[in-house]
């Protein structure tokens, strides 16, 4: 099992970045959040996962050894693949699931696309046990974290696009947020937080 990788970003794209191990280019698939920590040329280390299937190895990373044991874990609950997980770690910390999933807060875990109510009791039902309390987490890893890309209007669009919102919705959710004053300094991109402004926005689009 790959558990971690330590090189040079060598690029970053909205579902994933590359990163250059000794002279091999590994290509990881990262929540929105892992990736605006990523920067093209600096050094960087993930938490890996690797995902083993009949027609495809697939590499998932993250910012914590923490992250990548609760998307490991909640793949052991019956309809969720790497791809849901991933999506829910886009939406919720790690602690923010386990508090989720301990409070039976079915209204949280629905925001994340693809999780309809049935699911989210399944999950509950079945990771109640497993994920343990907010707060109990695995160390995490010595990364690096380098400064966000510019282009955070892009990323955060390219997120929700990936988590199945349509570009149009996307950027309505994103133009909310700004005339709410929920961002700060909107047209520099300084102190705009990639993962918060995602989160906020599948708030928006999550409610009726």
């Amino acid at each position: 099992m790959i558990a971690h990788l330590r090189g040079t970003v060598a690029g970053v794209a909205p579902d994933g970045a590359v990163i250059e191990v000794g002279g091999v280019g590994m290509r990881v698939q990262c929540t929105p959040g892992t990736l605006a920590t990523l920067k093209p040329g600096e050094p960087a280390q993930v938490a890996t996962s690797l995902v083993v299937r009949e027609d495809s190895l697939t590499l998932y990373g993250f910012t914590s050894d923490d992250e990548r044991n609760v998307f490991e874990l909640l793949q052991t609950a019956s309809g969720v693949g790497p791809r849901l997980a991933l999506a829910m770690l886009a939406v919720h910390s790690p602690d923010a699931l386990r508090r989720a999933v301990s409070t039976e807060d079915l209204g949280a875990l629905t925001m994340v696309p693809g999780i309809g109510r049935k699911g989210a009791q399944r999950i509950v039902l079945e990771m109640k046990d497993r994920l343990g309390p907010p707060g109990e987490s695995s160390d995490s890893l010595p990364f690096r974290t380098a400064p966000r890309a510019p282009s955070w209007r892009d990323q955060v669009q390219s997120g929700l696009v990936n988590l199945g919102w349509p570009p149009r919705e996307a950027e309505q959710a994103i133009a909310a947020l700004e005339d709410e004053g929920v961002i700060d300094d909107a047209d520099s991109g300084a102190g705009v937080d990639v993962a918060t402004v995602l989160r906020a926005a599948l708030r928006k689009l999550s409610r009726p």
